[in-house]
């Protein structure tokens, strides 16, 4: 009998239609959900994070939602940290943890237990990067990592400079590329009895999924969400405003962009981001592929298929 600890994992790309089929699964299997979205966490951003409404829980208790203002920073570390005590309170309740989200990185910080502390303490020469990009451009870090760490620079989008920062900021305190080192990370072993999902779909009907929702967050009240944040003090270089729709309604605000622009490149960057979750997914070792149109886009059948996964590898006494 397997002693790790149980836990349900359950991604994809963004706009798959994970939410529904979370709450699906954890009503089946008795869980609560733990959140693996770096936007959800902060309060009063719920349209362009596409936050699950009290309404839309049906009961089951959702984690790491709301839990940071949107001025204050979250990384990593953070995540970890947070998600490793949810799931143990989650399981002293006899409730079974389902980690929910899109966030790659995180889900594989928890799940592989991939130490950090190597990691933490860069904070001048972080500010030095944070100055150098604002003075001369994402591109001008962009080469210094393709300088020192190529395969960084390749699996790293230049615009996410949080990440190229990290690259650079991890090089510089260790001496060493984070690319080795996050090769080495996930050869380790699971650290729980987990089953890993992955949402996928044709990549046409996500991308036309992916329109939609973001033409439904204007419908809904995107720009109104912005426009708060930002009478709130939120500013472009702030971590919470970098996710997708806000720094470009930010832009549009401010007079910088068109609308029609603004949601030009929203519908583009989000289509390139889920394209760019898949590649993620597919280098992961552990992963279950569940394709919703081999299942006819019925989440029944694939709520059927899953718990049949979940109940081979003994996870969770209520199925």
């Amino acid at each position: 009998m397997n002693q790790k600890p149980p836990l349900l994992i359950l991604t994809g790309p963004t706009g798959v239609g994970k939410t529904a089929l979370s709450i699906a699964l954890a009503k089946r299997v008795g869980g609560e959900i733990i959140s693996a979205d770096s936007m959800q966490v902060y309060r009063h951003m719920d349209v362009g994070s596409a936050k699950i409404r009290a309404e839309e829980t049906d009961g089951v208790p959702h984690h790491m939602i709301d839990i940071l203002e949107p001025t204050e920073s979250f990384n990593i570390t953070m995540f970890q940290e947070y998600a490793k005590r949810y799931i143990h309170e989650i399981m002293q309740r006899g409730r079974l943890p389902i980690l929910v989200g899109g966030t790659g990185f995180y889900i594989q910080s928890v799940l592989y237990d991939i130490d950090f502390t190597k990691e933490e303490d860069g904070g001048e020469y972080r500010r030095e990067l944070e100055t150098l990009c604002a003075q001369k451009g994402e591109a001008c870090l962009h080469e210094m990592l393709r300088e020192v760490d190529p395969a960084s620079a390749d699996a790293i989008h230049m615009h996410n400079s949080k990440r190229v920062i990290r690259a650079l900021e991890y090089h510089h305190l260790t001496g060493q590329k984070i690319s080795e080192h996050n090769s080495e990370q996930r050869k380790r072993d699971m650290s729980y009895n987990a089953c890993y999902f992955v949402l996928c779909d044709d990549r046409e009907a996500l991308y036309r999924q992916i329109d939609r929702r973001v033409d439904l967050m204007l419908e809904n009240g995107l720009i109104e969400e912005v426009a708060a944040l930002r009478q709130m003090g939120c500013r472009r270089d702030m971590v919470s405003m970098q996710g997708l729709g806000y720094k470009e309604i930010l832009d549009y605000l401010k007079g910088e962009i068109s609308l029609e622009r603004a949601v030009y490149l929203i519908k583009r960057d989000t289509r390139h981001f889920a394209k760019r979750q898949l590649t993620w997914f597919r280098r992961e070792r552990d992963v279950i592929w569940v394709d919703k149109k081999e299942f006819d886009y019925d989440n029944d059948k694939i709520l059927a298929y899953m718990l049949d996964i979940i109940g081979e590898k003994g996870i969770g006494n209520n199925l």
